[in-house]
């Protein structure tokens, strides 16, 4: 057995709004022996998403410590009760090759790692559709959003991991749904591979414009993914009773926390947050969790919910892939994989 683990920690370097190479450092350490109450696990794969970057002060205390990150892992050696070596599992393993779980690692409640059935789901939709993002979107389209059929739906990102499933989730509850996406492969994706009634490219030059005509009769729910100036395309054409969750705005992600500059321009419609703190906070996870999967694992198996995720390879490539992801370079669900996928041996 190999004896080195490799792992990404936060350098010393001045962090500027979004992250370059020499801001992260990539480490050499022992593997961890697990105590009682432990199980050692090799990552398989590694979900990056943008709330990673989101919190400088996470950073200055990490440093030293592999960057956070949700993952697929597998129990190499298991001194905890329930898990036993070749088990695979929903971890928070982090930018490494190998981590500890259990007693004594400390991890945030909504993050307890979790054994997968290979059988019943593809194991990397364990930190996607199937996992918190997931949960992300149903809680954020289905619970805050609650589309009615006739309704117009915009949603960011559209082709990005929370989006794609939000979007799907408007267009089963009989809502048109309209997309937002960058380059014109992502907008044809959103409409003829996800089923979106149209998609806007907020690269063009008349993205404004372009966005009203997509929305003859205003908008009814909106799904917040980016800020900037895709949100304030959107805010004129909100209704007066519109519903909006703000999942998250990666445009502002280098700037201090801040409140969505430019709701006060329209006081009635009623916007909500959706973090995954606020999912365990109010106790989303407990209470929809299972509705979420009775939903959205059949139909993705179906093939009614599409589901599009963007594999990198290699440990060394997290940096560029964390990077490029951040700056809207990813074509789906963003995840690196660090180690075999032994369900897929064969394949």
């Amino acid at each position: 057995m190999e004896t080195i683990n490799r792992y990404w920690t936060y350098s010393d370097k001045p962090v500027g709004a979004w992250p370059e190479p020499d801001n992260f450092e990539l480490c050499e350490g022992t593997i961890p022996a697990p105590a009682n109450g432990q199980a050692l696990t090799r990552t398989i794969y590694v979900s990056l998403d943008p709330y990673q970057w989101a919190y400088k002060e996470l950073r200055e205390q990490s440093r030293g410590t592999p960057c956070h990150a949700r993952t697929v892992a597998q129990v190499i050696e298991s001194r905890m009760p329930g898990y036993a070596p070749g088990d695979l599992v929903s971890n928070t393993n982090g930018w490494a090759e190998y981590e500890l779980m259990g007693e004594g690692v400390t991890r945030p409640a909504y993050m307890i790692p979790r054994k997968l059935d290979p059988a019943a789901e593809k194991i990397s939709h364990a930190v996607g559709v199937l996992g918190m993002l997931g949960l992300t979107a149903y809680a954020g389209m289905v619970l805050q959003c609650n589309p009615k059929p006739g309704d117009t739906v915009v949603v960011s990102a559209a082709s990005g991991g929370v989006g794609q499933i939000a979007g799907q989730l408007a267009r089963l509850r009989g809502a048109r749904v309209v997309g937002i996406a960058g380059r014109p492969e992502k907008c044809r994706f959103v409409m003829e591979t996800l089923g979106f009634d149209a998609c806007v490219s907020h690269l063009s030059p008349s993205f404004a414009e372009d966005l009203k005509a997509a929305c003859p009769r205003g908008v009814d729910a909106y799904f917040e993914n980016v800020g900037g100036e895709v949100f304030e395309a959107v805010l004129p054409l909100l209704k007066s009773d519109a519903r909006m969750t703000v999942c998250g705005r990666i445009s502002h992600y280098g700037e201090a926390p801040g409140g969505v500059a430019g709701a006060e321009q329209n006081r009635r419609a009623m916007a909500r947050g959706v973090t995954v703190t606020d999912l365990w906070a109010s106790h989303y996870v407990e209470s929809h969790h299972d509705a979420m999967l009775a939903e959205l694992g059949p139909a993705v198996a179906s093939g009614a919910v599409v589901y599009r995720e963007d594999i990198r390879q290699g440990l060394e490539t997290l940096p560029f892939a964390f990077a490029e992801m951040l700056k809207g370079g990813n074509f789906g669900k963003m995840l690196v994989q660090l180690s075999e996928d032994p369900t897929l041996r064969g394949a």
